[in-house]
């Protein structure tokens, strides 16, 4: 049975140089390229791969919140993220999106193979190198008395705007992508200004890059 894979990722030299490696493989066909996140849930749709490849940090909307809707809407299409970030609460909210699996970007690519092999066979796949970090984070969830930073709890929408905020976008942009009331995004914008402790617009694209959101890269 040939694995049909959807690859999202915003640098087109990692998209390439996937499918090229992906296609010699011969139970493996990749039938998409996304660039971002709403690309991606596009994908999900039109092509219904079996496996999707999704990178975190991505333009419009990052990885996590694509996989999100991806895994309540298509729940049949398995996800693996594939990332430069290794700290385990990137590697748990991916988990908890609905991923069957994370990998680091500078893994040798016969894991990535293995790991999407792993994956539609029914297993979870975590790259040994931050399996342990995966570990801990659940030992502190587990056991409050263990003590870990203090990290703050945005929900999905939150970081969608966050997001857009960050990448420079207008209350009147993201109200149009988001199908909302500038108003309503404005009040977003002061909830997160008072969540993070920022009093402008620089400080929340810090704490976005910090936290993944965005890259800012072109």
């Amino acid at each position: 049975m040939t694995i049909h894979i959807a690859l999202c990722d915003d640098h087109q030299i990692i998209r390439e140089g996937l499918r090229s490696l992906l296609e010699k493989q011969s139970d493996m066909m990749v039938v998409g390229e996304g660039v971002n996140g709403l690309e991606a849930i596009k994908l999900a749709k039109e092509k219904k791969p079996d496996i999707m490849v999704i990178d975190i940090a991505m333009p419009e909307l990052n990885g996590i919140a694509a996989a999100k809707r991806i895994s309540t809407e298509f729940p049949k299409i398995k996800i693996l993220a594939l990332s430069m970030h290794s700290d385990h609460h990137f590697v748990t909210e991916m988990l908890e999106a609905g991923a069957a699996g994370y990998m680091l970007k500078d893994s040798a690519f016969p894991e990535l193979a293995n790991a999407i092999r792993t994956i539609m066979a029914g297993g979870l796949f975590i790259s040994p190198r931050i399996a342990g970090n995966v570990l801990e984070e659940f030992a502190h969830r587990s056991n409050p008395k263990i003590k870990t930073h203090h990290r703050i709890e945005l929900s999905p929408r939150e970081k969608e705007i966050l997001q857009m905020i960050a990448e420079g976008k207008s209350s009147k942009d993201i109200a149009a992508v988001m199908v909302i009331s500038v108003k309503t995004v404005e009040t977003h914008r002061q909830h997160l200004m008072n969540k993070v402790g920022a009093h402008n617009v620089a400080t929340l694209t810090k704490y976005a890059i910090r936290e993944g959101l965005t890259s800012l890269e072109e």
